[in-house]
């Protein structure tokens, strides 16, 4: 009785098995362009940038400040626990984001994306050349970005807002070198 229990509970688990990998098998996106490839899809640089690194510097640039108004001067850091918190995933997600962007084949913007300002942002097919063409750039400014979320990181742990302040002012040059070296060049010359 026992051996049969096994064998039937052996067989509906194959079976749950094989109809949940024909499920996932079935369930992927006809023309993918990765059937058969061991690699995920990738988004976009741009996707990246404006999804996950973008609002995380942000929240970096806005934690700490001065702020002077009819009611006088007013120093802003974050002061709670939540707040420190939240710095802390701002800066592992600029970590992780600079790893994402040093990731190769990944394309600039996604596809059949034009650039909003013809003349001053390079088109995606630009980018995607000159970053090629200067990957070990594009990388340096990538793996400066993904130092300054480490700092972050440490200074968010250590609760000190006077580094938290002076990493957001050193993040600023890597993102606006970075953007003139590859999206707007132009406006270099």
């Amino acid at each position: 009785m026992i051996k049969t229990m096994r064998i039937h509970i052996a067989a509906m688990l194959c079976t749950a098995f094989a109809f949940t990998a024909s499920s996932l098998v079935i369930a992927q996106p006809a023309g993918s362009g990765n059937a058969g490839e061991d690699r995920p899809m990738n988004s976009s640089i741009k996707e990246i940038m404006e999804l996950i690194i973008d609002p995380s510097a942000n929240e970096i640039w806005q934690a700490v400040k001065t702020v002077t108004d009819r009611e006088g001067i007013h120093e802003l850091f974050p002061k709670t626990a939540e707040e420190w918190l939240d710095m802390r995933r701002a800066a592992v997600r600029i970590m992780e984001g600079g790893n994402l962007l040093m990731m190769p084949d990944r394309e600039a913007a996604p596809v059949g994306t034009k650039s909003k300002t013809p003349g001053v942002e390079l088109e995606p097919a630009q980018i995607n050349a000159l970053i090629e063409k200067n990957r070990q750039s594009f990388n340096a400014f990538a793996r400066a970005l993904r130092n300054l979320g480490l700092e972050a990181l440490r200074a968010s742990d250590d609760k000190n807002a006077a580094l938290l302040l002076e990493i957001a002012d050193r993040m600023q040059p890597v993102c606006a070198g970075c953007h003139h070296t590859f999206w707007y060049p132009l406006q270099s010359r």
